[in-house]
């Protein structure tokens, strides 16, 4: 069932209308302002209903990350916060890359909340220390780093604005990390709208939205390789000029990736030390939602203002009881390796941007990794987007308008060198 603000209307209204034909005492012109009256009070207190379901869920939600925090208030023994060795993208402000229109047959049609995404997590924080625990690699070696820091967070709102704040320290473990970089807080301070709206174009965008804990997503890498090249040695990790661009994880495609020292979440570290995510990133899915195999998880805000969820949403997008499964992203690898592509034998098909297109239809996700539907949250049903397990794994746009400028904290290029096979 997918219900609506016209459906609670519709039905309000004819109950009142079967309950003034019994009032015999009024006469038809009384009769009808009553009706009339009756009807707008009805669309209020829909209104009212709907938005007070939305700040109750909010709470409980909050509620929940409240009682996580309590539960995560010991030191985190395994926080490791991803690096990059061989740094992928270059994190300056959020830059619109690229906006077009789409065609008219993929074009979501927009379930719209009643009052926006407000009163969803407009109060919602947390602070704290963080033991990190990674690799520092440098062309000398690797050395061990353990190191506590504090991360804080808080997202807030007005009557327009959603906001965030916070250093962009992660609030949880980063097993298996291998940073060219040392982890440091950063200045993070956001906006998105609250009422955002699809607009009919999609806008690229390096750095797509933050998490929760104040964290950035930035998917893509500097990281190119010439057409020669037989072994990641041939390839610049940061800042790189060739023509094939690397992706920092392969997904399922292949047994091995780039040495892009990323941690259990995709992430790694900038060389200004901000930590970013290039997927899932899971251990806060942990951290925010101890139920995240079973139920949908919210993990962030998009620079439209719509919100990011991890991997899982429901079969039937528009039936709440329906099963919650793992979304499927619609890019597929190509058949045939593109023109002057270095050897599949060496690079495995998935391992560079150009190895994938998007197939309408073959997955869960529109070009966006988002779709059109309910959530915990949003019972109304909203676009919204989702990280996956294969590529995109997080969104490289959004169909929303962004807010140029965002990107908080700055960054770097790439840092480092990389791996092997």
């Amino acid at each position: 069932m997918h219900p609506t603000r016209h459906v609670l209307i519709a039905f309000s209204s004819l109950v009142l209308m079967a309950c003034q034909d019994g009032e015999s005492a009024v006469d038809d012109a009384t009769s009808d302002t009553a009706a009339d009256t009756s009807e707008a009070a009805d669309t209020s207190e829909a209104a009212d209903t709907s938005e007070a379901a939305d700040t109750s869920e909010a709470a409980d939600t909050s509620e929940a990350a409240d009682t996580s925090e309590a539960a995560d208030t010991s030191v985190a023994a395994d926080t490791s916060i991803a690096d990059t060795v061989g740094e992928d993208t270059v994190g300056e402000d959020t830059v619109l890359v690229d906006t077009v229109a789409p065609d008219a047959d993929e074009t979501d049609t927009q379930v719209v909340e009643p009052d926006g995404t407000s009163g969803v997590l407009c109060d919602f924080g947390a602070s704290g220390m963080q033991q990190l625990v990674y690799a520092r690699r440098t062309p000398m070696g690797s050395t061990p780093v353990d190191e506590t820091l504090p991360y804080q967070f808080a997202w807030t709102c007005d009557a327009d604005t959603r906001t965030l704040a916070g250093n962009g320290v992660p609030n949880h473990p980063v097993t298996d990390g291998q940073f060219a970089s040392m982890l440091t807080a950063q200045t993070i301070n956001v906006d998105v709208t609250l009422a955002p709206e699809v607009t009919g174009a999609i806008t690229t965008l390096r750095e797509p939205g933050f998490a929760l804990n104040s964290v950035k997503f930035e998917p893509g890498t500097a990281g190119t390789c010439p057409d020669n090249a037989s072994d990641d040695s041939d390839c610049a990790y940061a800042m790189g000029s060739d023509d094939w661009n690397m992706v920092a994880t392969a997904g399922d495609v292949s047994p091995w990736q780039f040495g892009f020292g990323t941690d259990v979440n995709d992430a790694h570290v900038q060389p200004n030390g901000q930590y970013h995510y290039h997927g899932n990133p899971n251990k806060l899915v942990e951290w925010l939602n101890a139920d995240f195999e079973s139920s949908m998880t919210l993990v962030g805000w998009a620079h439209d203002g719509f919100p990011i969820y991890g991997l899982r949403g429901h079969a039937d997008p528009n039936d709440s009881s329906s099963a919650v499964v793992v979304m499927q992203s619609s890019y597929q690898t190509v058949a045939a390796p593109a023109a002057g592509r270095p050897s599949v034998d060496d690079f495995p098909l998935g391992h560079f941007e150009q190895d994938w297109e998007f197939v309408a239809g073959s997955g869960d996700l529109d070009e966006c990794n988002g779709r059109v539907g309910v959530t915990p949250e949003f019972p109304f049903g909203i676009y919204h987007y989702y990280t996956t397990g294969t590529y995109p794994f997080v969104q490289r746009c959004v169909k929303g308008t962004a807010t140029a400028g965002n990107g908080g904290g700055g960054g770097g290029g790439g840092g480092g060198g990389g791996g092997g096979q």
